[in-house]
């Protein structure tokens, strides 16, 4: 074995800054469950300051302040000995309604925690684990941390993306969220399209609960939700039918598209949001593969072989969806319309 200490010295520094990760994701949690980050948006506190304003003790105060400024998510005044979240840590931490939710990314991540044991008997057995056999976190975190995403693009950028579907919802018109989940994407659109009638579809029965409630709580009046799984709900006149980040989770992934293909009027669209991938696994090598690999592992891939599924995976890439929706289902047209850091947004047409 020949080792060159410059090597290791550099992979060495790339594990602790893991490490450091991995322990500071749970300080993350406890920080937001306090209202930690909230407190110090737009505020620039002491430890103790921040401890009197949010109920908690000065002393685990003082550490959890110093491990999130040595991570980079907060910043500390030395002069004042106050710390404080600039712009950018602010959106991404404090704020429910912004672009990303990096504490939602953490909430999925403390649901890997729970299932290991149950990882460890799959990679052996190669059998899956339901989606709702998870704990509630990986729901609650899943709609956090992707719904940042879908406030900041979806109606802005990737409707418009598509050929004429913003027309048609305008006007009012009829579409299918399928693999809705807690209905962040279906609310979105059903609060820029008064006019349009939105069905959420899901068939995990706590989840459709769970979107009746945030409709209800959003006044939303034009969206419904709908227990049913992706090759058997109800309708055929649909203006558009979308997927967000679901459907390589599925066991019948092409029946899914064939079954959208039928739910659509002759001129409608189906929108496809999938996580961004090469189609090589060498493409895929990088700081969002790694986040998608994981996850893919311990969710996505398990929740496709629990029901005897092809795991098309979280990094699929545009060449196999291509087969699944056009090879497989039937449609004639297929385009990458738009693509974000994080997602590849396609488009089929009938």
């Amino acid at each position: 074995m020949t080792v060159t200490e410059d090597k290791l010295n550099t992979f060495l520094g790339k594990a602790v800054g893991d490490l450091g990760a991995s322990v500071s994701a749970v300080l993350m949690l406890i920080g937001d469950e306090l209202g930690l980050y909230t407190a110090l948006a737009r505020h620039r506190l002491s430890a103790e300051e921040l401890a009197q304003k949010t109920g908690t003790n000065a002393r685990y105060i003082r550490e959890w302040l110093a491990n999130q400024a040595a991570g980079g998510y907060v910043e500390y005044d030395e002069a004042s000995q106050t710390y404080y979240l600039n712009d950018e840590q602010e959106l991404c931490l404090a704020n429910a309604n912004g672009p990303v939710d990096l504490v939602g990314a953490y909430q999925i991540v403390q649901d890997l925690f729970y299932v290991r044991e149950r990882a460890v008997e799959n990679f052996r057995s190669g059998k899956g684990m339901e989606w709702g056999e998870h704990h509630r976190c990986l729901f609650d975190g899943t709609e956090r941390f992707f719904r940042g995403g879908y406030n900041a693009n979806l109606v802005s950028s990737w409707l418009p993306a598509l050929d004429g579907v913003v027309e048609k919802l305008t006007a009012g018109g009829r579409a299918a969220d399928v693999g809705c989940g807690h209905g962040a994407s279906t609310i979105l659109m059903a609060q820029a399209f008064p006019n349009s009638q939105f069905v959420g579809i899901d068939y995990h029965g706590p989840s459709i609960e769970t979107a009746r409630e945030r409709a209800a709580k959003a006044g939303v009046d034009n969206a419904s939700f709908e227990l049913a799984d992706a090759t058997s709900y109800r309708g055929d006149d649909y203006d558009l039918v979308g997927f967000f980040d679901c459907l390589h989770d599925m066991a019948d992934p092409s029946g899914a598209a064939r079954h959208a293909r039928a739910a659509l009027k002759p001129d409608g669209h189906c929108l496809l949001v999938e996580p961004f991938a090469g189609d090589s696994v060498l493409e895929n090598l990088n700081p969002v593969g790694r986040l998608y690999y994981g996850a893919s592992s311990l969710i996505c891939v398990p929740v496709s072989l629990a029901q005897h599924g092809p795991a098309l995976g979280a990094q699929a890439g545009e060449q196999r969806l291509r087969k699944v929706m056009v090879e497989d289902g039937g449609f004639t047209r297929f385009r990458r319309a738009t693509q974000t850091p994080f997602n590849l947004i396609f488009e089929a047409r009938p």
